[in-house]
């Protein structure tokens, strides 16, 4: 026992009352303690006074006997009350010893030990700010203490100190956060509800500005959002919604940068709504600040628009940071470094500015450090607004992911191709560097099972093929041996130059990628023949109200010119001329073949004409509709010595029905002046011949029924007057020549058809 030690100036009673294992004799023995110490500080003795705290904390508080501490904790306590006022001075000796007894294993005294602390802080008030961080610390651990009445005595404590940070200025907020930043990422539901406590009370201190230190410890409280408690939850989402109202209120102080980062790398579903809260303000209020940082972004905002109405208010929040983050980008972001350092720095300034390093996919700028156990983010970033560089490397890898990402929502691709559209419309020097890695995963996307999803695709496309900064990149290859999905120019090609070179001058030249886009689009109709069958008009159609349609199928027919899959030529010809009769998007073109009135419109003529062999009805359909009716007959005679087909029947059964319909409406006119298109209505019987008799050979048969005598079509002319034909002359053109055209074609086809037949056990069926 301590009894046998000299304890002066502490009698034998003292002593022995402190070791008694009944309270009320430790009580007796902390009022004769306090008046022992009264009396020095009235001597002014501290020497003394320093003394009896040692021997109560080295011999009691710290002893090994149970009884003996639980005596120290009370004697430290009645000595903290016996010096008031001047406690102040003496607080690490008695604090240090309390707070080593909150590890006890002993739940009963870890509770007076509580008690002790609160008299000590409750006599020194102020003066026990400068050791905050230990008492916080020991606070921590109490506050997820498995024993109820340490709880309760420690929420008594922790009141107190919230009371005594409020109503001071003194208290030191650099010192404490390190310690906040450490201890929020406990795991504990009772140390985190502690934490955002204290959070919540720095946080209301006007004197205490915490906001310019929540990037260190905004993570951590993002994790406690995520927290099972909804008890929990609910208070941290009423602290971060203090802090985003001052952030609000005052922006110019806002570090920005460092803060946007932690929100990209929290996705969880209880946290994302506020996370996309957040960002959505950071991005308002920042603006180009966040630039670097986009691609983070974006992997994290993205997923978020493909969510149903059950997360409406997440997908809205995400949307808007979608929206306003793509405004930021502007095309002073398509300046070289070199560029935009020359415009930020100032004459004579010869430090280059910071190139911001390329980032991951989730775009962190952190380092990781472990400190006591503990996770934290210590996030280096620049928050210079003059060198601001937007991360275009990142976003399009973030946006390329996104495309080739099976699983990706329809919403979510919808907004991908946006800003892929908008990028190239905004910084089209530096997105033409990616185009080759970006072009087959556009072609691919055409495949969508969505009209949205494609025509924002083809818009993609059709910007990649038309923008003059694509004009430049000759070395681009779209047409590359490494991509499955890309078409070779077959070795009939070797020689044809891009269409831009071709067209005539009345179409706006394409650049570079607009051939090779034809040609890999026509590669992928001839290997998904689902495809072209079922959205091939729809994707045609508006690539000719994007593009110029004399561009798209004067580079079709070009390519399909040297087509060695012939069955294919002649259903994509087949498809391009029912377009080119019948969309509206084709009334135009159709306009400038329907006379041939100037050498463009007749070259034009002459290229499509040339793949229309392909398909003997598609030819004859072209000449009708190019008012080259001498020509169809022609054509139509050598009907003949083709192997007529089915398929081949109901094609002409579709071009009887065209011809019927309001595309064809002056070819019916001009059935009048039988005078002068004599060679029309011989085309016309021919069609007939060839008919079996079914529905529409009455229908024809009736129209051709109704052409007039010519004799009583004929008017009152002057006699001398000559006979001319009402539609201006035609610029020369070779029918000789296009017609043993069609013959050679049409040799080929035959040649394939018979190899086939041989090779099939069901041969084309005949007539």
């Amino acid at each position: 026992m301590n009894t046998e030690k000299d304890f002066s100036p502490l009698t034998p009673n003292i002593v022995r009352a402190l070791n008694d294992k009944l309270y009320e004799k430790r009580k007796v023995a902390a009022l004769e303690i306090e008046k022992l110490v009264r009396e020095f500080v009235a001597q002014n003795n501290s020497a003394q006074i320093r003394h009896v705290i040692q021997i109560l904390a080295t011999e009691f508080a710290l002893s090994q006997h149970p009884h003996s501490r639980k005596g120290g904790l009370i004697g430290l306590a009645a000595c903290s009350i016996a010096l008031g006022k001047d406690s102040g001075l003496y607080l690490k000796e008695l604090i240090d010893p309390v707070l080593t007894c909150f590890n006890d294993s002993d739940s009963r005294l870890r509770y007076y030990a509580c008690e002790a602390l609160y008299n000590i802080v409750k006599v020194a008030r102020g003066a026990v700010l400068p050791h905050f961080n230990v008492l916080f610390d020991g606070l921590s651990k109490l506050a997820a203490d498995p024993d109820p009445n340490v709880k309760s005595g420690s929420e008594l404590l922790d009141r107190l100190l919230k009371d005594i940070v409020t109503e001071s200025n003194k208290f030191d907020l650099v010192a404490f956060v390190p310690l906040l930043r450490e201890r929020i990422y406990s795991n504990n539901q009772y140390a985190r509800q502690f934490i955002i406590s204290w959070i919540h009370v720095l946080e209301s201190v006007p004197d205490i500005n915490l906001l310019d230190y929540l990037p260190e410890f905004l993570d951590g409280l993002f994790q406690i959002l995520g927290d099972s408690s909804k008890e929990i939850r609910r208070m941290c989402e009423v602290v971060l919604g203090e802090f985003l109202k001052e952030i609000k209120k005052n922006p110019s102080s806002v570090k920005f940068a460092e803060m946007a980062n932690i929100l990209v790398i929290h996705s969880n579903d209880l946290i994302q709504l506020t996370s996309m809260t957040w960002m959505r303000e950071f991005i308002q209020l920042a603006g180009r600040v966040v630039l670097p940082y986009s691609s983070g972004i974006l992997t994290a905002v993205l997923p978020c628009l493909s969510y149903d109405d059950r997360k409406k208010s997440t997908k809205e929040a995400a949307s808007a940071c979608n929206h306003s983050l793509m405004k930021l980008v502007t095309p002073e972001d398509d300046e070289d470094d070199e560029e935009s350092q020359t415009k930020s720095s100032p004459p004579g300034d010869g430090t280059p500015s910071k190139k911001e390093e390329s980032t991951t996919e989730s775009n962190i700028r952190s380092y990781l450090r472990i400190s006591t156990g503990s996770l934290i983010y210590s996030v280096l970033c620049s928050s210079d607004r003059s060198a601001v560089t937007l991360d275009l490397d990142g976003i399009v890898q973030v946006l390329d992911r996104h495309l080739h990402d099976s699983s990706t929502g329809m919403m979510t691709c919808i907004a991908v191709l946006k800003w892929l559209y908008h990028l190239y419309i905004k910084t089209p020097r530096k997105m033409f560097k990616h185009t080759d890695s970006l072009f087959p995963m556009l072609l691919k996307t055409l495949s969508d099972e969505s009209d949205e999803v494609i025509l924002k695709d083809l818009e993609v496309l059709a910007e990649i093929a038309s923008s003059p900064a694509g004009q430049t990149d000759t070395s681009g290859s779209c047409d590359s041996s490494d991509s499955k999905t890309e078409l070779h120019i077959p070795g009939g090609v070797t020689g044809v130059q891009p269409v831009v070179t071709d067209l005539s001058p009345s179409t706006p030249s394409m650049n570079s990628y607009f051939y090779k886009f034809m040609i890999n689009l026509l590669k992928r109709f001839s290997l998904e023949r689902k495809l072209l069958e079922m959205r091939g008009a729809f994707i045609i159609r508006q690539l000719c109200l994007l593009l110029h349609a004399e561009n798209i199928f004067h580079s079709m027919a070009d390519i399909l010119l040297k087509e060695e899959d012939l069955k294919f030529a002649s259903t994509m010809v087949q498809t391009l001329n029912t377009i080119l009769l019948t969309s509206a998007e084709l009334f135009q073109l159709r306009n400038q073949l329907k006379d041939l009135r100037t050498q463009e419109s007749c070259a034009l003529f002459c290229c499509l004409y040339r793949s229309w062999c392909h398909n003997p009805v598609a030819t004859v359909s072209l000449c009708f509709l190019t008012q080259n009716y001498r020509h169809a007959y022609d054509l139509i005679q050598k009907f003949g010595d083709l192997e007529v087909t089915v398929d081949f029947l109901m094609e002409v059964d579709k071009l009887v029905q065209l011809i019927e319909s309001p595309i064809f409406t002056y070819l019916r006119l001009q059935l009048l002046d039988v005078e002068h298109n004599p060679y029309l209505i011989k085309a016309l019987y021919g069609l007939l011949m060839l008919l079996p008799q079914s529905q529409v050979f009455q229908l024809l048969s009736h129209r051709l029924s109704c052409v007039p005598n010519p004799e009583l079509m004929r008017t009152v002319e002057d006699p001398k007057a000559p006979v001319k034909d009402k539609r201006l002359p035609q610029p020369h053109i070779d029918y000789s020549e296009l017609l043993q055209h069609f013959d050679r074609v049409q040799s080929k086809h035959l040649e394939v058809r018979h190899q086939r037949a041989g090779r099939s056990e069901h041969p084309d069926r005949k007539l």
